[in-house]
């Protein structure tokens, strides 16, 4: 009887000995990394739909784990293999496997930045997204145009031009034009709060012509000082009935324009050409940053008409056109000469 007793535990026992050290090799693998020293990261993309294995043996050729057999058994025992998300991920030798699996499968996939700078219209934006390697330009500008997002934002215009706020976003290499400018539009509408809905009321004008006129704020002055006297200006001559006269306005509206505007473009009648129509023009001509939108809500009190470029980034603001010719003869012709 002991002796069969013994038949029996004798292999369970070796069993159970040999689970133990299983057990503890793996838990000892789990917690090291291949190269502790390692100081390149590297990135790998999982794929939708891809096996443990075929992302095991990738993790194994790219040199940030050993023993893919030993990463397959870890992964099926705490059920990791079954919650591995698709991504790009940015990973390390440094990492111990049990990290190098955590990220797969919280998903923390690496993010690649896209800086929007104020002042940027569509296809300006269009053209950093593709630079981004996050899809054609092409792509993007249409996306902006489609009348169904542009009525689910409740913008009544041909386009999200003006909407899209200037700031600096992380996308995954995956991300979709859609999700691309719905955080734009998110942004956007965080910083425009019912406060400034009620403010543009007040004023006597819609949201959407606040973003018109902060666009042109934003295109005229890179002075942070200057925009609500920038603003100031544009208010009074509105009130006045007069023409914005704008120069960026114009610019926008001229098909592939060159950097050079010439008299011809200044008597060319467009829906953005400010000299020759009254009013504020079609839409936005850019994507303005807070401190425009909040100059066109709240200009400085004062008198002024007239602005002049000084050539050093600033203005020179008059009253009158008496005082705005001559210092478009101080600032302007002199110097010209």
């Amino acid at each position: 009887m002991k002796k069969t007793l013994l038949l029996i535990l004798i292999p369970l026992l070796i069993i159970a000995c040999a689970a133990a050290g299983l057990i503890v090799e793996l838990r000892t693998y789990a917690e090291t990394p291949t190269n502790v020293n390692a100081l390149d990261n590297v990135i790998i993309s999982v794929r939708p739909g891809q096996t443990l294995r075929t992302t095991a043996n990738l993790l194994q050729q790219a040199n940030l784990i050993k023993g893919k057999l030993k990463f397959i058994l870890i992964a099926r025992i705490n059920g990791s293999d079954k919650h591995l998300k698709a991504g790009e991920y940015l990973l390390s030798a440094a990492m111990p496997p049990r990290q190098i699996l955590e990220i797969m499968v919280k998903g923390a996939v690496n993010l690649h930045k896209l800086t929007v700078p104020e002042g940027y219209n569509i296809a300006q934006i269009a053209v950093l997204v593709e630079t981004a390697r996050f899809g054609s330009k092409d792509d993007f500008i249409k996306t902006t145009m489609d009348p169904a997002l542009v009525t689910k934002n409740g913008i009544e215009a041909s386009s999200l031009e003006g909407y899209l706020f200037p700031d600096t976003y992380f996308f995954p290499r995956d991300v979709t034009m859609n999700k691309i400018i719905s955080t734009m539009l998110n942004r956007f509408w965080s910083v425009f709060t019912i406060e400034w809905k009620v403010r543009a009321k007040d004023l006597g004008f819609t949201v959407h012509q606040i973003v018109t006129l902060a666009s042109i704020i934003e295109k005229e002055t890179g002075a942070a000082v200057e925009r609500p006297i920038i603003s100031s200006v544009f208010h009074n001559r509105l009130k006045k009935k007069m023409r914005l006269e704008s120069d960026p306005t114009v610019i926008y509206g001229i098909k592939n324009f060159d950097g050079n505007l010439t008299r011809k473009h200044l008597s060319t009648r467009t829906a953005y050409n400010t000299y020759k129509i009254r009013g504020l023009p079609a839409g936005p001509i850019a994507n303005p940053g807070r401190a425009s939108l909040e100059a066109a809500l709240f200009p400085d009190d004062t008198e002024f008409i007239y602005f002049v470029s000084k050539k050093d980034n600033t203005h020179y603001f008059s009253k009158t056109l008496k005082e705005h010719n001559q210092a478009v003869r101080k600032y302007q012709l002199r110097r010209k000469k």
